[in-house]
């Protein structure tokens, strides 16, 4: 298995402890006036979402994590399964409810996502970073209402509802910037 000197630490760097997976989400170079340099790291265990503070001298090593990203295509969802399947080698991969946390508001049929592989295993997804998604409910805009700042909630093809601007009506299609949750424009009437 391959390892990472201190050296190669860096914001996005994938790692092994204690047979966890874990991203490095932060690292901080520290140099007191004598003695070893730190490394002071956070990390995100990519199987449970929890984050761990670690220091690390100069010379540590930490093993690379066994974990592989790969495109899927989002095939369809039953109940709280999410099933996926890989571009390059068509194979099917399902992910819980858990897993898909917050993403399954931006999920459609054929998007493609960026899926973590640990030990053959789906443990994390991402989905692209805008989508476009249909509004299939929304409250009309009040008449000569076109104060600055007026929001209202949609509920788009997904079942997720967002907080959009005044003027959109159903039948409109809005980008969401999945990384934020937020409208980002109208894409078409």
């Amino acid at each position: 298995m391959p390892t990472y000197k201190t050296s190669d630490f860096r914001k996005g760097l994938k790692v092994q402890i204690d047979g966890d997976p874990y991203l490095m989400i932060e690292m901080n170079f520290v140099k007191p006036g004598k003695g070893n340099a730190l490394y002071k790291c956070k990390l995100r265990n990519l199987l449970r979402g929890t984050v761990i503070d670690r220091t690390y001298k100069g010379g540590d090593e930490l093993e690379a994590a066994d974990v592989l990203e790969i495109t899927a295509q989002f095939l369809y969802r039953q109940g709280d399964t999410f099933v996926f399947m890989a571009d390059d080698t068509y194979e099917q991969y399902e992910l819980s409810a858990e897993q898909v946390d917050e993403n399954w508001k931006y999920l459609k049929e054929g998007m493609k996502c960026q899926i973590v592989l640990f030990n053959g295993n789906p443990i994390t997804l991402t989905p692209p970073s805008h989508v476009e998604l249909l509004v299939t409910q929304c409250e009309p805009g009040a008449k000569g209402d076109t104060a600055t700042n007026v929001t209202k909630p949609a509920t788009v093809e997904t079942g997720a509802e967002f907080t959009v601007p005044g003027f959109i009506k159903e039948g409109n299609v809005i980008k969401i910037d999945t990384r934020t949750g937020n409208y980002v424009e109208r894409v078409s009437n």
